[in-house]
């Protein structure tokens, strides 16, 4: 059997860091973990090649070549998975897709021949038992939750990984909060499950092997949803492991502002290797928190939370969404003080969208709100549902807040707040590649010479190197994080 694994491609957006890789010279920030995770469950004697879009072209020989193509996507990546789907039933060739967009909404894709949703653990053994015996159905589905001590070490041998930022991976799945627009509890559950260190470890030693260097990205919804087993298990397995192999890789992860609440976790994390961490910050407004049910960020001082996780050795990268029904007029302003008193340098604002599967999706839907769009991205001013607000008010206050906190004198004011406050842990520095040294020429170039904000940047870096010189990397990267949100923010306006 001849397997072609497809990832469709991402639109430019926020998180698509389209600009800022140019400073590297790669291609897109990570790779397709999913599915070099199903490729592993697939038979061993099996040929299987793989296309990412976001590093390279789809050709018809590439479709022609295989017996069947197997696609896995998020929402944000619909446009293109449709046309992949097109391309391969205008040539007679077979599809498998699984992966969150196919599990949220199976109907809408009538031409894949074969949908294997939910967890590929469940779902894809069965298929692939049906398919040697001839007989395969066309949906297979799970309402149980996989057990991931089964999940196997993905197939880096697929990729090309110098042509990624960043490489992945993934210890745990599900969130114990139920936030009403996330769609990950209706994925994954409430109840976190996770991988074993030993599995961890595993894999670290398959990216080690290949020759990876730098940045790991934990995709874990909520990493921090289980903190006993960190500190007992995880944690300290991982920090013997880095400090054996001398730090080879740094970690970021996506978890909740409780992370302020418990310093020994934050000690271990960094310890650990972590630097960075995003979380869902989502708005200053306690009426709009208690409205879409993030419990775990009200009665709590927001802006010290950050500025502690930020001192302990983590910088945070922040989710903030506007057009909740109690967001008062005043909100465009009070998210512009927000993000600069926090020293976010790294924030993400969008507009509410309802993703299917959400119990926001569904309360909009009963009261007959919805609009006939796709929300999956939420940074192109766009809305899929009737808002309460005036929705011009809405989406010119939008793009207020972010023209602002992306204009370089608020920017370069930020990205100082933040490094006054950052204490990084103290290791051995590593050593620079030519691609540091390439990132670095071409930011005193694009930014430094001919950028609107040279100004700025030339004030960051002398007031870095005599305050703050240990990080002075790390204002260079935030300097091309900043050009690369300011380039997408003025494409991505509406008309």
């Amino acid at each position: 059997m001849k397997i072609l694994l497809v990832y469709p491609g991402y639109p430019e957006t926020f998180w698509s860091f389209k600009y800022a890789l140019r400073f590297i010279d790669k291609s897109a920030t990570n790779p397709p973990l999913g599915l070099l995770t199903v490729a592993a469950m697939l038979p061993p004697e099996w040929e299987q090649r793989l296309v990412d879009l976001n590093v390279k072209k789809l050709a018809d020989s590439d479709l022609r070549w295989a017996d069947y193509v197997l696609i896995s996507a998020m929402a944000v990546q619909k446009p293109s998975a449709v046309k992949v789907i097109e391309r391969c039933h205008a040539l007679g060739v077979k599809t498998i897709a699984g992966g969150p967009l196919f599990t949220s909404d199976p109907e809408e894709f009538p031409l894949v021949d074969h949908l294997v949703l939910n967890e590929a653990e469940l779902t894809m053994p069965e298929f692939l038992r049906d398919l040697a015996n001839g007989a395969p159905r066309r949906i297979y589905t799970s309402e149980q939750w996989a057990d991931l001590t089964q999940t196997p070490v993905p197939r880096w041998d697929l990729v090309d990984l110098r042509r990624y930022a960043s490489t992945c991976l993934q210890y745990s799945r599900g969130c114990p909060f139920n936030c009403d627009f996330c769609d990950i509890t209706a994925l994954y559950g409430r109840v976190q499950r996770t991988k074993t260190a030993a599995q961890v470890l595993a894999e670290l030693e398959s990216l080690y092997h290949k020759g990876w260097r730098g940045n790991v990205f934990m995709v874990d919804d909520n990493f921090i949803g289980n903190t006993q087993k960190l500190k007992t298990e995880l944690l300290p397995a991982l920090t013997e492991w880095m400090e054996r192999h001398r730090f080879p890789f740094t970690f970021y992860t996506q978890l909740s502002i409780n992370l302020a609440d418990d310093e020994e976790l934050m000690r271990r994390m960094v310890a650990a290797g972590f630097d960075t961490v995003f979380i869902g910050i989502e708005t200053p407004h306690e009426e709009s928190l208690a409205e879409c049910h993030k419990n775990q960020n009200k009665r709590r001082d927001l802006v010290a939370a950050v500025k502690k996780i930020q001192h302990f050795g983590l910088q945070v990268l922040g989710g903030f969404i506007i057009g909740f029904d109690h967001d008062p007029p005043t909100i465009f302003e009070k998210q512009i003080e927000f993000i600069q008193k926090s020293g976010i340098v790294t924030a993400m604002v969008g507009l509410l969208n309802a993703m299917r599967g959400t119990l926001l999706y569904q309360r909009l839907q009963q009261e007959e709100r919805l609009l006939e769009r796709d929300g999956g991205n939420n940074t192109d001013g766009s809305l899929n549902f009737i808002p309460k607000m005036p929705r011009e008010l809405l989406v010119n206050g939008y793009r207020k807040v972010v023209d602002t906190i992306y204009a370089p004198e608020y920017y370069y004011r930020r990205v100082k707040e933040f490094l006054k406050e950052y204490r990084p842990f103290p290791r051995k520095a590593l050593r620079l590649s030519w691609r540091d040294l390439y990132a670095l020429t071409r930011a005193f170039v694009s930014i430094g010479i001919f950028g609107e904000e040279r100004l700025y940047f030339w004030k960051l870096l002398g007031w870095t190197m005599l305050k703050r010189p240990q990080s002075f990397p790390l204002a260079v990267t935030c300097s091309i994080y900043g050009f690369h949100f300011r380039k997408v923010f003025a494409e991505l306006k509406p008309s």
